[in-house]
């Protein structure tokens, strides 16, 4: 396993459409298995394989209850909606209010490459649409209402 650089805002590896993945590799395995490190590493909940420079359409997510492997995702149902502070690993130390759907379904597939349909509300239906996005060149900050902002720094407690 490795730690990947992270590309930044201004790369154009973040402005590209990510290639379906068609079959599930050693290099494919080990893409995966470096995102989860990298991701962990940086303390982010997500991570889109073209923030290390990969164009394939998979992103691994965590938001407290475990990795989420997602292997050409795609949103297949959403609804509501909700408003809150969104952050980048590729736009460190910035935040900005995004607007989202409440509640998100997608179908994607798995590192087996079975075929898999999950949902999330709040935290993990943002985590989805953020990383999702990615795959298609989109970054959050096209949707950030009334500009980006520096953030708190995080602070571990004693």
């Amino acid at each position: 396993m490795a730690i990947r650089e992270i590309r930044e805002l201004g790369d154009e590896v973040l402005t590209k459409k990510c290639k379906e993945v068609t079959k599930m590799t050693l290099r494919t395995k080990i893409l995966i298995n470096d995102m989860l490190d990298t991701m962990y590493e940086a303390m982010g909940v997500g991570l889109a394989a073209p923030q290390v420079g990969i164009l394939k359409r998979i992103v691994t997510i965590d938001v407290g209850e475990g990795p989420i492997i997602l292997i050409n995702p795609e949103i297949v149902e959403t609804s509501g909606e909700q408003t809150g502070e969104e952050g980048c690993l590729s736009v460190p130390g910035k935040a900005g209010l995004v607007t989202r759907p409440n509640y998100v379904k997608v179908k994607a597939l798995n590192e087996d490459m079975e075929e898999i349909e999950l949902e999330g509300e709040g935290l993990l239906a943002r985590a989805f649409c953020h990383e999702l996005d990615h795959l298609d060149g989109k970054m959050y900050v096209e949707l950030v209402e009334g500009g980006l902002h520096d953030m708190e720094p995080y602070e571990e407690e004693v």
